[in-house]
């Protein structure tokens, strides 16, 4: 190698190791510091496309969870107030039961009537006004009665044969997933309509005479097999939100991995390449310094 005055190729190799061991060392700190391996798109360009879809697929699903844990809630809140129903339906039948007997005096039958005509009462109060939230679920026996209608969950009008008034009244659709595929319908209006038929034609009935007590018993037992059912139905979607609920956290836990593996900053190795980085940027100072002095070796040669 000439020794020359203007060109210092030493000098110029160590600035150029010292520059390069600086840059890598900077972005060793930075993704020790931020605890991300991806920082920029110049990092991962490839990765950070990745990751991103990953990442809006995961908050996707966050979401989706908390959906599943609504819709349960919900469906909870209306299988509860439907096995009141039940309670309140047996308690109906063994008075209609002692009403078909005739070993009842006129005193009797006031107070079954007058117990009847309570539990009747509590039915519409329970089908009425069971809600989550600030709306009702279930559906209003009085719309079944009369023969106005009523307003159902959308916002049109809801006939009589339909009876109904709540949101379960009506198709539901449940997001339980980030994509568009990933949802949960269900369809429990024939199932209302034939509970509201059911419990709106007790509202009638009056414990005045054994003949009346014995109809009774089977228009309950009818009410009761149409509860049983609407309470089979929404179980059987409760089950299913808990397994899709499961899956899902499955799903999501193993997408943060693999997120994780692309995103994240491994800091073993971040601590172990910023230590040799420091090293090396500290070895190409001390060259630097060593070849600059060549300089002083050409005005020695001179003097």
């Amino acid at each position: 190698m000439a020794l020359t005055l203007f060109t210092n190729s030493a000098s110029m190799s160590s600035n150029n190791a010292m520059n390069k061991s600086i840059a890598s060392m900077t972005t060793a700190m930075q993704r020790l510091g931020t605890g991300k391996r991806i920082n920029s798109a110049a990092d991962d360009a490839a990765g950070l496309q990745i990751a991103t879809r990953l990442q809006a697929q995961t908050n996707g699903m966050g979401v989706a969870h908390d959906n599943i844990e609504k819709a349960t809630s919900m469906l909870q809140t209306a299988e509860g107030a439907f096995d009141e129903v039940n309670n309140i339906l047996y308690r109906m039948k063994d008075l209609a039961t002692q009403a078909a007997d005739d070993t009842n005096s006129a005193d009797d039958r006031t107070a079954i009537n007058q117990e009847f005509g309570e539990l009747n009462a509590e039915l519409a109060n329970i089908m009425g006004n069971t809600s989550y939230g600030t709306e009702k679920l279930l559906i209003s026996l009085s719309a079944s009665a009369s023969g106005g209608g009523s307003t159902g969950a959308s916002g049109k009008s809801v006939g009589k044969a339909a009876g109904v008034s709540g949101k379960l009244a009506g198709k539901l659709q449940f997001q339980i997933g980030a994509s568009t595929d990933e949802t949960l319908k269900v369809d429990f209006s024939e199932n209302m309509k034939a509970v509201g038929e059911k419990l709106g034609s007790l509202q009638t009935i009056k414990m005045d005479s054994a003949e009346a007590g014995n109809a009774a018993i089977d228009t309950l037992n009818g009410a009761i097999k149409e509860v049983g059912s609407m309470r089979s139905s929404l179980g059987a979607n409760i089950n299913r939100l808990g397994h899709t609920k499961a899956n899902l956290a499955n799903m999501k836990d193993n997408t943060n991995v693999s997120l994780g593996i692309i995103r994240d900053a491994n800091y073993a190795t971040e601590a172990t390449s910023m230590m040799r980085q420091q090293m090396l940027s500290q070895s190409s100072q001390s060259m630097l310094k060593q070849a600059n002095g060549m300089s002083q070796m050409v005005l020695g040669m001179l003097g």
